[in-house]
C-alpha cells in the first residue's frame, strides 16, 4: 500500500477529492473521523493510503492553521468578502463582520464591490482602504480592478464568499475563463439571488487555490463563528493602535469616558461606520455566556 500527502480540492456526499503526485484521487474517510466528531473539510492537507486498485483512503488530517465551520473551508489565507453595489446594496454591518471573523482565524480579508456601473462605490472603497485593508471595485463591463484581485489569487488557499446575489459566481468566471461556475438570476420581487453553487471546490489559479462556495449569511456568522467579547475589539485592525491608551482598564470602547478608541473616531482617525458595526456586533455577544460560544 501506498501513502501519499495532498490537498482536499473537493468533498461532495462522503467522497473526498484529494489532490497528490500530479493527480485527483477520490477518496472515503477512516471512520475514526466520525468517532472523534471531526470530518476532512476542502483546504485540508491529508495523508491518504493508495491499494492495488487505484482506490484511496483520507487516513490522516494535518494540522490546519485555521477552520471555518460554514462552508467548511481549512487553511484559508484569504477571505474576499464580495458585496455589490446595488441590487442587493452593500451593507457594511455584514462586509465588517465577515472581515471580524476573518482577522480572527489569522484570514486577510479582500474587500471586492461588484456591479460598480450600477452605483458608484468610492466612498466605500475610501472607508475600507483608510481603515488598512485591501479593497478594489469591480465591473465586469470594463474589468476594472481584474489584475489586482488576479495577483492575490496566485498564491495560497483564498475563497469568496458574501450575501446571495452579489456575484460571487459571475465574478470568479469573469476572472478566471473557462471556470463556468453556474450563476442564477436576481429575483426581481425579492431582490436577492438564489444559492445555486451546492459544495465547495478549490480550482487551480496560477500557483494557488481558489473556493467558490455556497457563502454563509449573517446567520451562519452569528451561530458558527462568535467571537468572544473581550476579543471583538482585537479584530478589528484599525483599533489596535489605540486598545492600550484607554483611561480605564477594561474598556469596552462603547460609550466609556475616556476611551481612546472612541477619541479616535471623534478625530476622525477610525472611520465612523467602523465603530458603529462594532457596537452593534458586541451588544449581540455582550450577554452570551462563555460556555455558549464554546
Amino acid at each position: 500500500m501506498e501513502k501519499s500527502t495532498g490537498i482536499i480540492i473537493k468533498a461532495i456526499s462522503g467522497f473526498y477529492y484529494v489532490e497528490a503526485a500530479d493527480r485527483v484521487y477520490e477518496c472515503k474517510a477512516r471512520g475514526i473521523f466520525r468517532k472523534k466528531g471531526i470530518s476532512p473539510a476542502v483546504g485540508d492537507h491529508v495523508e491518504i493510503s493508495i491499494n492495488d486498485a487505484e482506490t484511496a483512503q483520507v487516513e490522516t488530517i494535518l494540522p490546519r492553521k485555521n477552520y471555518l465551520v460554514r462552508p467548511p473551508l481549512a487553511n484559508l489565507d484569504r477571505l474576499f468578502i464580495v458585496s455589490s453595489a446595488a441590487q442587493p446594496s452593500p451593507n457594511t454591518l455584514i462586509i465588517d463582520k465577515i472581515c471580524a471573523v476573518a482577522v480572527s482565524k489569522e484570514i486577510e480579508p479582500v474587500i471586492v464591490f461588484t456591479k460598480t456601473d450600477l452605483q458608484d462605490v468610492n466612498e466605500l472603497l475610501r472607508i475600507y482602504r483608510f481603515s488598512g485593508f485591501k479593497a478594489f471595485s469591480y465591473s465586469i463591463q470594463d474589468h476594472s480592478g481584474k489584475e489586482e484581485i488576479l495577483n492575490l489569487l496566485e498564491s495560497g488557499i483564498s475563497a469568496f464568499t458574501g450575501n446571495t446575489g452579489v456575484g460571487k459566481s459571475t465574478l470568479l468566471n469573469s476572472l478566471i475563463p473557462g471556470l463556468s461556475i453556474e450563476t442564477g438570476e436576481i429575483s426581481r420581487k425579492l431582490g436577492r439571488g438564489k444559492h445555486t453553487t451546492r459544495h465547495s471546490e478549490l480550482y487551480k489559479v496560477g500557483g494557488g487555490y481558489v473556493a467558490d462556495t455556497p457563502g454563509f449569511s449573517t446567520v451562519d456568522i452569528e451561530r458558527y463563528e462568535i467571537i468572544r467579547k473581550a476579543e471583538l475589539a482585537g479584530c478589528f485592525p484599525d483599533f489596535n493602535q489605540y486598545l492600550c491608551k484607554c483611561r480605564f482598564t477594561g474598556c469596552s470602547h462603547v460609550c466609556e469616558k475616556g476611551c481612546a478608541v472612541i477619541e479616535a473616531v471623534k478625530s476622525g482617525k477610525i472611520q465612523p461606520s467602523r465603530h458603529k458595526s462594532y457596537i452593534q456586533m458586541y451588544n449581540e455577544v455582550k450577554d452570551i455566556p462563555d460556555w455558549i460560544k464554546k
